[in-house]
């Protein structure tokens, strides 16, 4: 979906009596066919990973040009997976683009939505997908920050709602977030997390809601610093990222920062470390607080990105960043034979 996008409203049907508990039609490792709802960066990257995997795919996206920008897309997409590895009955041809919501779910079995991030939009667009899906199949969001409870206010089988969070671009990073709302069945929950998983995903199924779940909330906090630290006139947009590049972020790629110093604290690990540097909590080495986006700092932060793709275009930017996260996977063995992250 594009930002203007919003719900096509293709159905007034009264949303089905919600059964006590549902039962998706099929089990997670036997879905063949997928439906991508929102067919932007994240929808059109979850698209270009299902067909990469093999499934039948139907997507929709009320933007008159999605088609064409979709396609795109997936075969800008394509040589990435090509190197990941394809299912052995991977095909683009497999995607099927519908002029209408009900025909993209009508024979669906998973839904994987990623519309804007608008809540009301959200609670419309999820409200009508259960209206039009098939009883009992799981419906999940791609949303990257609100919880399921809030958005599936308005639904009549609020049970088969989930999260699904990816990362950007769907088709190359393996993570993905599962949790549900307070009115989710558990036994949706561990469905999705199994399909992901049969899917290529590295999953985490959360048992609680957290805003911005787990991933986003620690780039989150890194992010705020970076901006603070442009914003006082402390780093140029690119210190911030060679800080990253050429230092945590290649131990990070290994292990995550919790093991990271773990490692700091040498034979004595986590415990050691923490009594050695457990005092510079205290120091004033963060400020979590946002700092104020004004017109200084957004520019400042724009023209330092400009300038550091040094002429390169999205679209170089995106083959080269997709080339290079494939020979990290590749160098620390996290490729699986099939080719699967």
């Amino acid at each position: 979906m594009t930002e203007s996008s919003a719900p096509s409203n293709a159905s007034a049907a009264t949303p089905p009596t919600p059964p006590a508990t549902p039962v998706p039609p099929a089990t997670p490792e036997d879905v063949r066919r997928v439906a991508c709802v929102g067919a932007g960066v994240i929808g059109g990257g979850w698209v270009a990973h299902f067909l990469a995997r093999g499934y039948d795919v139907t997507a929709w996206d009320p933007a008159p040009d999605a088609g064409t920008r979709l396609r795109r897309l997936v075969d800008a997409a394509w040589p990435a997976l090509e190197q990941l590895g394809l299912a052995a009955d991977a095909s683009t041809d497999r995607l099927t683009t519908t002029a209408t919501l009900e025909e993209a779910v009508s024979e669906a079995q998973f839904v994987q939505e990623s519309a804007p991030e608008k809540l009301d939009l959200k609670r419309e667009l999820l409200a009508e997908l259960d209206a039009l899906t098939p009883a009992g199949v799981v419906i999940a969001s791609s949303t990257s920050g609100y919880p399921m409870t809030d958005m599936q206010a308005e639904a009549g089988t609020p049970g088969r709602l989930v999260v699904g969070h990816p990362f950007n671009p769907p088709y190359l990073i393996p993570l993905v977030e599962v949790v549900g709302g307070e009115r989710t069945d558990p036994a949706a929950v561990r469905w999705a997390s199994r399909f992901y998983e049969a899917a290529g995903k590295s999953v985490i199924t959360m048992d609680r809601e957290v805003p911005g779940f787990i991933a986003n909330r620690l780039q989150e906090a890194l992010w705020r610093e970076a901006l603070h630290m442009v914003a006082n006139g402390e780093a140029t947009v690119g210190d911030i990222d060679l800080s990253i590049t050429e230092g945590p972020g290649l131990r990070w790629a290994i292990m995550g920062p919790m093991l990271t110093f773990a490692l700091a604290g040498g034979e004595g690990g986590m415990a050691h470390m923490l009594d050695h540097f457990g005092p510079s909590l205290k120091s004033p080495w963060t400020r979590l607080e946002a700092p104020e986006l004004d017109r200084a700092l957004y520019d400042a932060v724009v023209t330092g990105c400009d300038d550091a793709a040094d002429g390169r275009a999205i679209a170089d930017l995106v083959a080269e960043r997709d080339r290079g996260v494939i020979a990290v996977l590749r160098a620390t063995g996290r490729l699986r034979q099939d080719g699967a992250a």
